[in-house]
């Protein structure tokens, strides 16, 4: 018994514990929350009140038929039953009344705490997204998109449930257990104590049973969950499925995990099937009990009939609370573990700290100071001492062997990550001391991995420009720029063609000039451009590479590649291996110096050759 207890306690412990993080928003929403509860009370006393009017209502009756019949064939008679038609229409009338009341608490009840879990809902989720774009890029390697979705979305959603619904039935059931209980030991203790014996067994069986409905329930959305990330992954590799002629199996298995999906609702159907009757049946228990008592303590004349309707009405008032007991209970609990894991992410301490204070003029001159890095969950080392430093205006290219940390140097200096020794510095100043979002305004980069948005192509393109700034003419000039504009013109709406979820309906090559085309929106002083010309053929690199000499006029470039542009003026190319940088110069002057650039060169050249 007393390892129950503490287990009891234990947990009741750690689901406080957890919901404590919400304290802050009841005191925000206080009068909200205050308000419920009185209107919550003001309901109950007028529901209270309404079995009473009824009490009345069946005594007036009992009590007045024998005098009635006993004045047969009189004048009495009719004007009795003028007066008695006319105080039961009254008795109705305060009866409907009473509910009218009742009714308008019970509405404004609803606006205050029910309002009160919506808006919490929404400060939550907020709070989470927020957190979500403070954190680093490892935060997102080592959590998938749909646990980050789920968090949001699913586990935000069980704590309005908390917040909203189950406080309000909590509150309402201590409230009206107190009122109907005090007013019907009032009437009579022992017809009270036999009616209630059913209750605590109703709402213990529902307790029991919800849980495992709840765990059903999750495991049917699990399983839901995996039919529908089966079912995007084949959407999404829909070209890969048919290429490999795999429609057949991928059919089958989604049949299967269809199957696996029906099982479960099936399940969860006929345990909810047994247990609707269930409830059914110890409510009815509860009325037969206190019609089967009652009636015969109106025989012993104890209690009038009047009494027994009003107990009958009061227990039925109970019923449903009483039920929603283990309801509200199971709520709690998958609150609890909801909030939990929000907390979990809530409590993480972002790895880069935006303290920046300093602002320079960001005329792009760009140093890497004894830099070094190693990527915080593979533990790969990526630069090593890494020194170079690139005047503003000069156009640099990066070269070198795939995993020589070219595109490293690139998050770095955006700062999704910040070295693990060295410093990186703009304008002489460090980038820890600029604030992050002044830092991203000033540099364009176009990223190795292009990520296009379900939207318009215009939309897409002016993604970094502010939105009073944006305009039609605006974003053809920047698609002429990254030799784009003609084929945009071919689509059906042109540049208010959307472009589907990642620009499926876009080859690799369209991505990567439309998103070198948002890169030059920002007009900024920087310009990273990630191997944005890999998916181009040489006609199309080579009219870009004619407009980046116009647009980088006066900016400081940093183009990160694995080929040689020979057709790009260069002020110069540094060849990274292993972190590091191996050389540096001209083009020719790499050429005739015969290492690691020139044989890369020549490699390029002879696969060129064979294409």
């Amino acid at each position: 018994m007393r390892d129950a207890n503490l287990l009891f306690f234990f947990v009741a412990y750690s689901v406080l514990k957890e919901l404590a993080y919400l304290n802050p928003y009841f005191f925000k929403y206080r009068y909200h929350f205050i308000g419920g509860i009185f209107f919550v009370a003001a309901s109950n006393v007028f529901a209270v009140v309404s079995p009473q009017v009824v009490r009345h209502a069946i005594n007036l009756v009992t009590e007045s038929r024998d005098l009635y019949f006993s004045l047969a064939g009189t004048a009495a008679q009719a004007d009795m039953r003028e007066r008695f038609v006319g105080i039961l229409l009254l008795f109705a009338g305060v009866y409907l009344v009473l509910a009218l009341i009742r009714g308008a608490f019970m509405f404004f009840m609803r606006q205050t705490l029910i309002i009160m879990s919506r808006l919490v809902e929404y400060d939550l989720k907020n709070e989470l997204y927020e957190q979500y774009q403070r954190l680093d890029q490892g935060f997102y390697r080592r959590n998938n998109t749909g646990d980050l979705m789920s968090r949001v979305a699913e586990d935000v959603g069980r704590v309005r449930m908390y917040i909203g619904p189950a406080l309000m039935y909590a509150i309402n059931l201590v409230v009206l257990f107190v009122l109907v209980i005090y007013t019907m030991v009032r009437i009579n203790p022992t017809l009270t104590l036999y009616v209630l014996l059913p209750l605590p067994i109703l709402s213990l069986s529902i307790y029991y049973v919800n849980n495992i409905i709840n765990r059903r329930s999750e495991a049917i959305q699990a399983q839901l969950s995996e039919l529908t990330s089966r079912a995007q992954e084949v959407f999404s590799g829909i070209r890969v499925v048919k290429a490999y002629a795999q429609e057949d199996p991928m059919a089958k298995h989604f049949d299967q995990e269809c199957i696996e999906y029906r099982e479960r609702s099936m399940g969860l159907a006929r345990l909810d099937a047994i247990f609707q009757p269930l409830m059914m049946l110890l409510i009815g228990l509860s009325t037969i009990i206190t019609i089967l008592i009652g009636g015969q303590q109106v025989i012993a004349g104890t209690v009038t009939p009047g009494n027994v309707a009003e107990f009958v009405i009061y227990v039925n008032m109970l019923t449903w609370p009483v039920a929603s007991l283990g309801w509200v209970a199971s709520i709690i609990q998958r609150a609890a573990a909801s909030q939990k894991r929000i907390n979990e992410f809530l409590a993480i301490t972002p790895v880069l700290v935006d303290e920046g204070r300093e602002v320079p003029d960001f005329h792009g001159d760009i140093e890497f100071d004894n830099v070094s890095f190693t990527y915080p969950d593979t533990g790969i080392r990526a630069l090593h001492n890494l020194n170079f430093r690139i005047p503003a205006g000069h156009r640099v290219a990066l070269f070198g062997r795939t995993g020589s940390g070219k595109s490293t140097i690139a998050e770095l200096l955006v700062r999704m990550y910040d070295p693990d020794s060295g410093v990186i510095r703009i304008d002489g100043v460090d980038l820890r001391d600029i604030p992050l979002r002044d830092l991203r305004r000033n540099i364009g980069y176009v990223p190795q991995d292009v990520f296009l948005f379900s939207e318009s192509v215009a939309y897409n393109i002016q993604f970094g420009t502010i939105e009073a700034e944006r305009s039609l003419e605006r974003a053809k000039v920047l698609a002429g720029y990254a030799s784009i504009a003609e084929e945009i013109d071919q689509f059906p709406r042109k540049f208010e063609t959307r472009i589907g979820e990642r620009g499926v309906t876009l080859s690799g090559g369209q991505k990567q000039r439309i998103s070198i085309a948002r890169a030059f929106s920002k007009n900024a002083p920087i310009l990273l451009l990630d191997d944005c010309l890999s998916a181009v053929d040489a006609g199309t690199e080579k009219r870009i590479l004619d407009n980046l000499e116009e647009y980088l006029q006066g900016k400081t470039a940093l183009i990160i590649t694995h080929r040689v542009f020979s057709l790009l003026d260069l002020d110069e190319i540094l060849v990274l291996d292993q972190g590091t940088v191996a050389e540096k110069g001209s083009h020719d002057a790499l050429l005739s110096a015969g290492g690691l650039y020139a044989e890369l060169y020549e490699k390029q050249k002879r696969e060129d050759h064979v294409a």
